[in-house]
């Protein structure tokens, strides 16, 4: 009689089925072990050889490695093993608008285009983004904004300026404009940013009286050089004074008069208007006497040097920072700007005995007696500044000496119009310390824009006070020079490429200049030592930070450079 299975599996014990055991012997912490495929490759564990972060990091970008590009996740072809399915099938489900939206994007309409270019990972969440450089013009071109944020937190992120890693450069450590002794007493410090915030209406000035004579400048410096014929930049030897404040005759003498208050020089006046854009540390000695107050200089004070790119994002360096090139050690370059300003000024004036433009009185100082030197075009104007609020009983007037370069005719009128005249000099534009400068033999004529753009940048404080100081003087035309280097590393031979000419206050619209607040840090520095006792004062810019120092000094400071011979400022080079 044949066996069925069913009776087989009645004689079998009740525990004991078909199949693997049920125990759970062969669960490891309750998960079964899961077999890998022939599929998965074995990489590395942790590869620090990469510089990227993790996608959802802090922000890092992805690195791609092109030696690993075929290499997985040991374990990635079986994880869909232990995926948690869901009661519902949502697979069948779709959006209605599954468009990609991109930040970068380009796109022109009817009324303009609209250009977004740059690394802008930079959300509302995120960390130190990037930032976009964009632009939005209408239509013909007209209207046109740029943006561009600065870095920060959350979406603020901003386009960095001024070189690679200009992050992980050590902080300049540059040295005061004075020797700051322990006696000194510090009474007062200022920021810049309360000084930004002051404000001043004062009135155009009054003339009072008017010194020395000026040459008619020459109006072929206007039209641009002959291609390959360069105007070279000449030694013309002449005497130019630059007298500090307390020690001009014609100053002394109104203070005694009680013509006015303050009394000021338009060189030390437009420095301490212009505190704000400065960069490299500067000193003004204030001297109370009574209720007269005097802002003096010291004898070879910074003040009488022209810097070079001090407002560039990568000004020139020290030796002592790794700079190489000793002619374009900031020192050098402000010797070579100051003999340069010098010697152009007299060579674009035409000297003639029979065609000059005299003031009201002769040079005050120059003694045709002792001097046998000729003397350069030069006049001086003082001029008279009511700085009085409502709330003084009593007024308070400035006085200051202003310096005028040149007269010229016009085409129109045939009226005589006084001129200041300064230069700008170029050194080399691939050095370090230019500022992006363009090349101004080959973009002056073509792109004269851009280039007085860039040296509003870079030389900002500077063309500021040549501005202030043109508009004290009530100059009509300010003109620049571009002067630059026969070669980039011969700093004792210079080419004249051109000269341009502007009306002062409009210049200094461009340059966002505002002369109120200038007033302003006058009138606050004024109240300061006129709220002290009679003495010595000195006010020193921070050399690394963007202060104001108002140290008290003892009556005897700087008197045994004073007591030594008055010499003239004369900036004579030996080429």
């Amino acid at each position: 009689m044949p066996i069925s299975l069913a009776d087989i599996v009645a004689t079998l014990p009740s525990d004991e089925s078909w199949g693997p055991s049920t125990t759970t012997d062969a669960l490891v912490d309750g998960v079964p072990y899961a077999p890998y495929s022939k599929g998965d490759k074995l990489g590395r564990m942790a590869d620090w050889t990469t510089e990227g972060k993790d996608r959802e990091g802090r922000g890092g970008r992805q690195q791609y490695n092109r030696n690993y590009k075929d290499q997985q996740v040991y374990g990635a072809g079986t994880s869909s093993l232990f995926a948690v399915q869901v009661a519902e099938d949502e697979s069948s489900f779709s959006v209605v608008d599954n468009t990609r939206t991109s930040t970068k994007s380009r796109g022109f309409g009817r009324g303009g285009a609209t250009f977004i270019r740059g690394r802008g990972r930079g959300g509302r969440d995120q960390r130190g983004g990037r930032g976009t450089f964009q632009r939005v013009g209408q239509r013909g071109g007209q209207q046109n904004a740029y943006y561009d944020n600065r870095g920060g937190r959350g979406g603020r992120g901003g386009r960095r300026f001024g070189g690679w890693k200009d992050y992980d450069k050590p902080q300049r450590n540059r040295d005061s404009s004075v020797n700051i002794k322990p006696d000194w007493q510090m009474l007062e410090e200022i920021d810049f940013n309360r000084l930004a915030k002051l404000n001043l209406e004062t009135s155009t000035g009054e003339d009072i009286d008017s010194y020395g004579f000026l040459y008619y400048y020459d109006r072929a410096f206007d039209r641009p050089p002959v291609k390959n014929n360069e105007r070279k930049l000449n030694v013309v030897d002449r005497v130019a004074y630059n007298v500090t404040t307390s020690q001009d005759p014609i100053i002394n003498e109104l203070a005694e008069k009680d013509e006015a208050t303050i009394f000021a020089t338009d060189n030390i006046l437009s420095m301490l208007m212009c505190a704000p854009r400065s960069v490299y540390s500067w000193d003004i000695v204030i001297t109370r006497n009574g209720n007269k107050i005097f802002l003096d200089k010291r004898d070879g004070s910074s003040l009488d040097m022209v810097s070079v790119n001090e407002n560039a994002a990568d000004a020139p360096l020290e030796a002592s920072e790794g700079n190489k090139d000793s002619i374009n050690f900031p020192g050098a370059l402000a010797l070579e700007a100051t003999f340069i300003n010098h010697n152009f000024v007299n060579q674009t004036v035409i000297e003639s005995d029979t065609s000059k433009y005299e003031m009201s009185h002769e040079n005050p100082f120059y003694n045709p007696s002792e001097e046998t030197e000729a003397l350069a075009s030069k006049a001086y104007k003082y001029r008279r500044f009511d700085l009085s609020l409502e709330k003084d009983e009593d007024p308070l007037h400035l006085i200051v000496r202003t310096e005028l370069d040149a007269v010229v005719k016009n085409n129109i009128s045939g009226e005589d119009q006084l001129l200041v005249i300064k230069a700008l000099n170029e050194f080399d534009h691939k050095a370090q310390g230019s500022g992006g400068a363009l090349d101004w033999r080959t973009k002056l004529t073509s792109q004269r824009g851009a280039v007085v753009a860039t040296e509003m940048k870079n030389n900002s404080c500077k063309l500021a006070r040549w501005t202030v100081q043109s508009i004290l003087a009530r100059a009509d035309v300010m003109k620049l020079g571009f002067v630059s280097r026969t070669t980039p590393k011969a700093a004792d031979r210079h080419v004249i490429l051109g000269v341009m000419g502007y009306d002062p206050r409009k210049f200094a619209e461009q340059m966002n200049l505002n002369l109120s607040n200038g007033w302003g840090i006058v009138r606050t520095i004024i109240d300061m030592v006129r709220g002290m006792k009679d003495g010595k004062y000195v006010l020193v810019k921070d050399p690394n930070k963007s202060l104001l120092r108002l140290y008290e000094v003892p009556a005897g400071t700087f008197e045994e450079e004073d007591d030594g011979p008055q010499e003239e400022i004369a900036e004579e080079g030996a080429e």
